[in-house]
């Protein structure tokens, strides 16, 4: 199964889909003309400005339910994989993929506002949506729609899990063990995958509203927790911080762990922790309630910076300056071994090791909670994406019983996923992750060369933005933008509210 898995992703995240992300980046800040770091400052306010309906929650909320997607098990153990495997130098790939992904995130959750539907009281959207409207190829929509299931409710909660599960068994590592048909489990990873089984059963039977009235408390608490604990790790070995940054600068362009396996890991990990280009992000935009399609666009534009700048750095400060990680080389060797061989690189080991180093018999227990919630929370977005694309097949076929079905299929996922071992988890994560990437990053350039509605979106926005209106409104007909079916129905709405108290 686990040569069955890499062979897969050895065509998946082949070198074309390496250039494919970092080029989509780059082309899409040219065109925004670096729309990530031109409205920074208006990014912060919409953060602040926005409000839920009925139909829709906050941008705020949004974000934090896209940034749960975007935090999780990539910004602890993704980021020292990527060290692992990548060396040092991979932390600067991920920087790199985090500031030309932000203008990919903004493309991708403006062109989900955009084509967003209305079904149930509830508002739905994403690639699939954008995909079938701006495109025009129903067959390309139903293929990510279909693959966006698989993805992200099989493959990617076994990571998320896996993770979580690694963790405790670090802290409990003397809990004993049980024979079962799935082979040798301990009991510190059976007991955590029933409780995890338990909470994300109680949630997500909630729906979207609980998931996201959740995860706008418990993502930014844990960020900041987590981010605060890197900063006196840091602090406390601020002597090593410069050497620390020049072997990320350094190690990035030398061939110290192959250049191209330091772009490799870089970019892969970046995408994964991320998100940027995967079409994830876009399914949390779609459900906010905006007055602009652009404003959401530069709300989850500005989550890629929380989610590599902030959290993976601090990930990677950590286990770089306190020298908790190896570097694998070709087969068994070792380029860089400074803690013991069978520490295993995909997992949340170093990162543990790192805290521990500093903080003597907190570190683990920590490093567990905050991948506890991180992980968790990751789990829910991707129920809620997988959900979307749901909703988005049966706008043709009913599938009653659909929506039970992928809950209970999470949840099983999720079981399996805690229990097992790690490198087959990641390899089945990266399968999804890359699924996506391919499908979607082609489909928002094919989609620019066609209309251009995320730039066209951008230019009215920051032309409402010079002439200081209040409220801001978004007529797609007026620029020129074809099948906004939501925003036309909107604007027909108010008009005849208006003829009628007129």
């Amino acid at each position: 199964m686990q040569e069955l898995v890499n062979t897969i992703n050895g065509y998946i995240w082949s070198s074309a889909l390496i250039y494919l992300c970092l080029g989509a980046g780059l082309f899409f800040t040219v065109v925004t003309r670096f729309v990530q770091v031109r409205q920074f400052s208006e990014m912060w306010r919409l953060l602040v400005s926005g409000k839920s309906s009925e139909q829709g929650i906050s941008s705020f909320q949004a974000l934090a339910v896209s940034l749960s997607g975007r935090v999780g098990a990539g910004n602890i153990a993704g980021v020292a994989a990527a060290i692992g495997f990548g060396g040092p130098g991979a932390v600067f790939w991920m920087w790199v993929v985090a500031f030309f992904g932000a203008a990919t995130a903004y493309i991708e959750s403006a062109n989900a506002q955009i084509y967003k539907e209305e079904h149930d009281g509830k508002y739905h959207g994403g690639p699939a949506y954008y995909i079938e409207k701006a495109m025009g190829q129903k067959w390309y929509a139903w293929t990510f729609a279909i693959a966006t299931i698989v993805a992200t409710g099989i493959l990617l909660p076994t990571v998320q899990s896996n993770t979580i599960g690694t963790a405790v068994e670090q802290v409990f590592s003397d809990s004993g063990s049980i024979e079962t048909f799935l082979g040798v489990i301990s009991y510190a990873k059976l007991y955590t995958a029933t409780g995890i089984v338990i909470l994300l059963g109680f949630i997500i039977f909630g729906g979207i509203k609980r998931i996201a009235q959740f995860t706008q408390v418990v993502v930014p608490f844990m960020a900041l927790a987590y981010i605060l604990i890197s900063l006196i790790i840091i602090a406390l070995n601020i002597s090593m911080l410069p050497t620390a940054f020049m072997m990320i600068i350094g190690d990035a362009f030398t061939p110290m762990a192959g250049f191209g396996a330091a772009i490799g890991w870089g970019v892969k990990r970046g995408v994964y922790s991320n998100e940027a280009g995967q079409g994830t992000g876009p399914h949390a935009a779609a459900a906010a309630e905006v007055e602009h399609p652009a404003q959401q666009g530069l709300v989850q534009a500005f989550s890629v910076y929380i989610d590599t700048l902030f959290v993976c750095s601090a990930t990677a400060f950590m286990i770089i300056i306190t020298g908790t990680y190896n570097v694998h080389g070709l087969g068994d060797a070792f380029i860089i071994q400074n803690v013991a061989s069978d520490i295993a690189a995909n997992g949340p080991q170093f990162t543990q090791l790192a805290v521990e180093s500093v903080f003597t018999g907190v570190g683990k227990p920590f490093v567990a909670l905050a991948l506890f919630f991180f992980a968790f929370t990751t789990i829910l977005a991707y129920y809620f994406i997988a959900e979307n694309n749901i909703y988005y097949i049966k706008r043709t076929f009913k599938l009653p019983g659909a929506v039970f079905i992928l809950k209970a299929v999470i949840l099983s996922a999720t079981f399996y996923g805690t229990i097992k071992a790690a490198n087959i988890a990641w390899g089945m994560g990266d399968i999804g992750v890359g699924l996506m990437a391919w499908l979607n990053i082609v489909g928002i350039i094919i989609i620019f060369f066609m209309s251009k509605p995320a730039i066209k979106a951008l230019e009215d926005y920051e032309a409402q933005q010079r002439a200081g209106v209040k409220e801001y409104s978004f007529d797609p007909q007026k620029l020129g933008i074809q099948g906004a079916t939501f925003w036309e129905d909107r604007i027909a709405k108010n008009k005849n509210n208006s003829d009628n108290m007129s």
